[in-house]
Parts: structure tokens; C-alpha cells; sequence
């Protein structure tokens, strides 16, 4: 276990470790299709994800409540009058969504071995619980990890907490992953580092600006870049 000034080492999955938001933009490019007599295309992906910020409180993080957002949408841009076969479609889609293999992304696996060797390692995940699981049984990495969270949301307080349980507190823990709103930011918040991965997709609602102004925020170009960072910091 690592002597040095960090011990506890945290990742997010979903685009920091394996594939993602690319699958839930393809299923919105096929409900934007199925719905194309009722809305044009960029009308609809606002409908859409006024309907999921509605919705995060109901049915949280996921592609369940991705679905259901999109049952909805078309519930209201059709005023009532979808066809039963393209709510079939939607759900057809989103039971896909549920089925699609695990692809990690590159460096994903050397950098979670690279680090479990040095410090603790914990996955931090937000989502649906049986999808999660899923995903992290099929990624192959689950015994490279000495904890587990999946939580409803990711807050400074989370972050503390977790920290605490599992490692010496924030001041010694980093978070690393793709999203600033919720992987960087409030990590940095609570006295932690946050390391952020960009990925090319981005879900809008994840955006968030960047704590430049903190000297424990960092980016690296992609995951291999993760381990001489970390050793700089431990010194």
C-alpha cells in the first residue's frame, strides 16, 4: 500500500473505463427516426432532455429511466396519439441497451492493475444497481477493486463519506473520470484530487465548469497517462 501522500484511488466506469454515451446516442438517433413525422430532430433532443432532467428524481440515473424519458417525449409530442408499435420500439431499444457487451476503453485495464498495486482501489459508479453490476461483472476488472459504491448521485458529501469508509478521508483520495459535474468537481470540493479523462461524448447535463483554480485538479489526455501522474504527486 502506497506510503505517500495519496492511499485511496477512485475511478468511474461508465466512459472513463468502459463505452457508454455513444449507445445511448445511437438509441436516441433511432428514436429521433421513429418519431420523425411528429418533430424535427433538434426539437425532439431538447423535449427529450427536459424530460430526463424532470425525471433523474423519479427514476434516477440509467438506461431505465433513459427509456422511460423517451416513452414520454413521445407520449407528449405526438399529443397522445403514438402508435403502440413505436412504444414497443422504445422499450425493444432500451432492453438492447441492457444486453450490449462491455468494450473497455483504452489504457482502461493497465492503469486499474498499474494503480491496485501501489494504493487502494475503489470504483465509484453512478446508475442503475442490477445495470452497474452487470457492466462491472462483464468488464473483467471487478477483482481489481477493494470497494464498490454505486450511488444515486455524486455529491461533495458522497464523496466524503466513501472516503472515509473505505480510505483515510478525502485529503489523501482521488477521483478520476469524464464528467466534471460529477466526477471531478465535488471529489476537489470535499479536499480530494479530481483527474479528469475527457471522452469525446458528454452527456449535456453532465457539464460543469473545470476548478482551475484548485491545485488538486488535474486532466490527462486518456487513462495512460494516470500512472505518472499519480507517482508525481505521491513524490
Amino acid at each position: 500500500m502506497s506510503q505517500g501522500r495519496l492511499t485511496t484511488i477512485a475511478f468511474d466506469a461508465d466512459d472513463t473505463l468502459w463505452h457508454n454515451e455513444r449507445f445511448f446516442r445511437l438509441t436516441q438517433d433511432r428514436f429521433a427516426d421513429l418519431l420523425v413525422d411528429y418533430a424535427d430532430p433538434d426539437h425532439l433532443a431538447e423535449r427529450l432532455l427536459a424530460a430526463e432532467k424532470r425525471n433523474i428524481g423519479h427514476y434516477g440515473y440509467g438506461i431505465k429511466g433513459f427509456t422511460l424519458s423517451m416513452i414520454e417525449t413521445a407520449i407528449e409530442v405526438t399529443e397522445d396519439r403514438v402508435p403502440a408499435h413505436v412504444i414497443r420500439e422504445l422499450i425493444d431499444a432500451g432492453q438492447e441497451m441492457l444486453r450490449h457487451p462491455i468494450e473497455l476503453l483504452p489504457h482502461a485495464r493497465a492503469a486499474v492493475e498499474s494503480v491496485a498495486s501501489t494504493h487502494r482501489v475503489l470504483l465509484i459508479t453512478k446508475g442503475d444497481l442490477l445495470d452497474q453490476e452487470r457492466k462491472l461483472a462483464q468488464s473483467g476488472l471487478g477483482e481489481l477493486f477493494d470497494g464498490v459504491e454505486i450511488v444515486s448521485e455524486k455529491t461533495t458529501q458522497v464523496y466524503a463519506q466513501i472516503f472515509a469508509q473505505h480510505g483515510d478521508g478525502p485529503e489523501q483520495s482521488m477521483m478520476i473520470g469524464n464528467s466534471m459535474r460529477s466526477d471531478v468537481v465535488p471529489a476537489v470540493e470535499a479536499g480530494g484530487w479530481g483527474v479528469f479523462v475527457p471522452h469525446g461524448l458528454v452527456w449535456e447535463i453532465e457539464h460543469a465548469e473545470a476548478p482551475t483554480g484548485s491545485e488538486r485538479f488535474f486532466e490527462v489526455a486518456d487513462l495512460g497517462g494516470l500512472p505518472d501522474l499519480i507517482a508525481r504527486i505521491d513524490g
